[in-house]
């Protein structure tokens, strides 16, 4: 899985991306920007709200095996998933049912 790896390219997510949400992931999505190839890339964030060390990489490992079980990332689009409270606990459904819903907002841009 190709990651968004600069802080300059996660900023960019921030300004220029379409903000939808679910209870567990808040993503942000833009298209991919020219010259970077037609694959698409995937960053996972955990803010350290959701707690210590241990519960932040949780989330992000729990969020990303979610991503390629829904076959991310999405060619074209460059996406950004913050993990919300919860995320790091959440079962692998809730995840798939989250990160499916997120797709479906994808499919339709």
């Amino acid at each position: 899985m190709e990651t968004v790896r600069s802080s300059r390219e996660i900023d960019r997510l921030f300004k220029e991306g379409t903000r939808t949400s679910h209870p567990l992931v808040l993503a942000l999505i833009a298209p991919t920007p020219p010259g970077r190839g037609p694959c698409g890339r995937v960053a996972v964030i955990a803010g350290k709200k959701l707690g210590g060390a241990v519960a932040r990489n949780r989330a992000k490992r729990v969020i990303r095996a979610a991503v390629q079980r829904a076959s991310g990332p999405w060619p074209g689009w460059d996406v950004a998933l913050i993990a919300r409270d919860g995320a790091g606990a959440a079962t692998p459904q809730r995840l798939d049912d989250a990160v499916r819903a997120i797709t479906a907002r994808i499919e339709h841009r």
